[in-house]
């Protein structure tokens, strides 16, 4: 049995079913829609036996493809990082230079929907994963409803969406509806064994259930060290709480930092951890804004020390 239909077996039995053109997955960021979507790939174009929960086999030459991240039926379309100037984005989107490579000026995407899906699948079923459809720009929705409704050589679009009210109807309204939820503390305990971790209660507590967080767990280890090592120097002097505050912004990753600081805080009473959360906050914006990295961590330890009551 593979990780996805361990932790997601029910819904994969659907979805090895489904002859439609395109799938909607919602549910809670890193609660393992990505992983259910590339399972669901993997479905449409193995060859082998299938599991009891009709998942891939995972050895004939499609899936062995997928597994090493190879394969020439797969695409993955996600909102850009970057700018044209190479700084972080400011605002997540998809744009219609994602679909059209006339439309991709600044060259921001190697590969396009369009042009992917003209070419004949080397397998069975060319499979485009749409990794947040709630950023899909107009434009790029609208052209995407074409290739949806009419898919070329009968390809599967599966969009993936944190909340079913920020996509377009368009896009809701031509796909069939799934819900990717959280999985059982034990659920998650197996994973971690399955991927040879050691048993981890911290990790455990902060996936809630969340598989995608066990993707790559030792992010996620080192940024819940950094949060109890900010948290803790608060209340031992200001200097204490600079000096971790720097040492944060060295290291600071903004896909784990906030929420394993949120998680760290969340034994405390909630009018500390909503000035705590507002500090935070403020920081994220700060810095989205492309304020002064220094300046902005040593007003956020200050924020922080007086929320705490340490000020």
């Amino acid at each position: 049995m593979t990780a996805a239909a361990d932790l997601h077996g029910p819904l994969l039995e659907q979805t090895g079913a489904f002859r439609g053109n395109a799938l909607l997955l919602t549910g809670p960021a890193r609660v393992g829609k990505l992983d259910v979507a590339r399972a669901v790939a993997a479905q449409h174009n193995c060859t082998g036996q299938r599991g009891m929960y009709g998942e891939a086999c995972g050895t004939c030459p499609s899936c062995r493809a997928l597994a090493a991240g190879a394969h020439p039926d797969l695409l993955l379309v996600e909102p850009r990082a970057t700018t044209s100037t190479g700084k972080a984005a400011r605002r997540k989107l998809i744009p219609i230079g994602a679909v059209l490579s006339a439309r991709d000026k600044a060259r921001e995407y190697e590969t396009h929907v369009f042009e992917f899906l003209e070419v004949r699948p080397t397998f069975t079923r060319r499979v485009v994963i749409v990794q947040g459809a709630e950023y899909l720009g107009p434009e790029a929705a609208n052209a995407l409803l074409k290739l949806v409704e009419e898919p070329p050589h009968g390809a599967l679009f599966v969009f993936l969406a944190e909340d079913l009210r920020a996509v377009l109807p368009t896009i809701v309204s031509r796909s069939a509806r799934l819900s990717v939820t959280p999985v059982s503390d034990p659920a998650v305990e197996r994973a971690l064994l399955r991927a040879g971790q050691a048993p981890d209660a911290e990790l455990v507590a902060f996936a809630a259930g969340r598989a995608g967080v066990l993707g790559d767990p030792e992010p996620v280890r080192a940024a819940l060290q950094d949060a109890r090592e900010l948290t803790n120097a608060l209340g031992e002097s200001l200097l204490g709480a600079l000096e971790a505050a720097e040492a944060l912004e060295k290291r600071f990753d903004p896909a784990w930092h906030p929420e394993t600081l949120r998680f760290t805080w969340r034994d405390q009473p909630p009018h500390v951890r909503a000035r705590a959360d507002s500090a935070l906050t403020a920081l994220q914006e700060a810095l989205e804004a492309y304020a002064s990295p220094s300046l902005s961590f040593q007003v956020f330890a200050l924020a922080l020390r007086d929320a705490f009551g340490h000020a």
